[in-house]
């Protein structure tokens, strides 16, 4: 099916940069860089798929059996993304509100070029109706401009960068929020507010690369359908399969970085032992474990770490990771489909609070708080969580990132707006 040949990268660095310039000029890419951030579950450094040979494109409707269906029949790399409105696939829950983006909920392709790269050790893997461009392909890459943050476009409009919600209009929300948690409709609720500006134009690679070197996530992406953008600073994992191991880590409390070293270990600390943000992740964590159950082996569910802080350039994060081994009986597809969407970005119990924060957001979500990844030949998978991210659907001319928090009955609404605008903050530079 596909033909593979290794090279020896002297400086990795700046073969990514010069990798993805080149990609600009397919119709498809995705590139997903873990930026050499220290973790247990990494596969690669960064890998590249570009130019679908086949692709499946769908509204929510059958889309996971879709998805089961294209994977089971391909058997082969899979890129792609699930839109948090494939929700209304697995339940019986609608997203009426307003999209400026219009991406499609589910979108996948199988690449005719795959580019993996680990240390100084590149994996070029080809279709086989491809595999005599190798060189020709690799001479162009080694010699493509890599400047960083090089513009490729005419003059940027980035358009003004508008707040879908005001702060006393959230302030009102986040109270509804809460009089929900005190009657006991819900426990706690990740609950979004939309960025956005309209007549944009702007260069996606360009603003990829600042946003990717201001925040040096280990789930970054950069991903094109033709004219759909996302630009990805994640720094969570949603699930990984390795095997028949699976792998969740969701991210629940932040908290602030600063310049000063005893200030930030301080801050590090005051989240360690912040009893609101643990408690947030323990219901996470609770969660996930209940969702992880529908597909393992009998007692195999673990919470193998939890509440630990991990530092990013931008924020402390708290961090637990739960894992299961999946039952034979059950296809990697059925994985996702009885776990999405993620705990950390819906909120327990999920159904209802999907349900009040439907009617609560002023945005329908989209790729927002769904997930972008691949899957295997073997039918491993890897999958981040769609936050810290800029979508741009360049057609209409429509830029947007959103930003959300938890809500427990411990929350203060002025507080959960200072942590919404403090995980907006890296979006906004890159914009202005």
């Amino acid at each position: 099916m596909r033909v593979s040949i290794h090279k020896n990268i002297a400086n990795p660095k700046l073969f990514k940069e010069q990798l993805l310039s080149w990609a600009q000029q397919f119709r498809e890419v995705v590139f997903l860089d873990s930026n050499s951030y220290p973790q247990q579950y990494s596969s690669f450094d960064c890998i590249l798929a570009v130019d679908a040979f086949t692709s499946l494109k769908t509204d929510y409707y059958n889309a996971f059996e879709d998805l089961k269906q294209y994977q089971q029949n391909t058997k082969d790399w899979l890129f792609g993304y699930l839109s948090y409105d494939l929700k209304n696939d697995i339940e019986r829950l609608q997203s009426n509100n307003f999209d400026g983006l219009n991406f499609p909920d589910l979108f996948f392709f199988q690449p005719k070029k795959v580019f993996i790269l680990k240390g100084n050790e590149l994996e070029i893997q080809y279709l086989m109706l491809c595999d005599d461009e190798f060189e020709e392909d690799f001479e162009e890459i080694i010699k493509t401009q890599s400047e960083i943050f090089v513009t490729l476009s005419g003059p940027e409009a980035s358009g003004e960068v508008k707040q879908r919600i005001s702060k006393e209009l959230y302030i009102h929300k986040v109270n509804q929020l809460l009089h929900h948690i005190r009657i006991g409709d819900m426990y706690e609720a990740n609950f979004c507010m939309e960025f956005y500006a309209e007549e944009a134009v702007i260069n996606p690679l360009e603003k990829f690369q600042k946003l990717n070197e201001i925040s040096q996530a280990p789930f970054s992406v950069f991903f094109k359908n033709y004219k759909n953008y996302l630009l990805s600073a994640s720094p969570e994992r949603y699930l990984k399969k390795e095997g028949e191991k699976i792998i969740s880590q969701p991210i629940k409390g932040t908290s602030k970085r600063f310049s000063d070293v005893v200030e930030d270990e301080k801050s590090k600390s005051v989240l360690a032992s912040d009893a609101k943000e643990r408690a947030e992740n323990i219901m996470i964590t609770d969660l996930v474990r209940n969702d992880l159950s529908h597909t393992a082996q009998k007692g195999s569910v673990e919470v193998e770490e939890l509440c630990g802080i991990y530092s990013f350039l931008q924020v402390h994060q708290m961090i637990s990771t739960i894992t299961s081994k999946l039952d034979s009986k059950f296809s990697p597809v059925d994985v996702l489909k009885t776990t999405f969407p993620m705990g950390s970005m819906t909120g327990a119990p999920k159904i209802s609070v999907m349900e009040i924060v439907e009617n609560l957001e002023e945005t329908k979500r989209g790729l927002y708080s769904g997930a972008i990844g691949y899957f295997t030949p073997e039918g491993d998978f890897d999958f981040n969580v769609v936050i810290r991210s800029i979508l741009y659907n360049q057609e209409n001319k429509y830029v947007s990132f959103s930003v959300g928090s938890a809500i427990t009955s411990l929350s203060v609404p002025e507080k959960e707006y200072e942590e919404c605008l403090l995980k907006a903050k890296a979006m906004h530079e890159v914009l202005r």
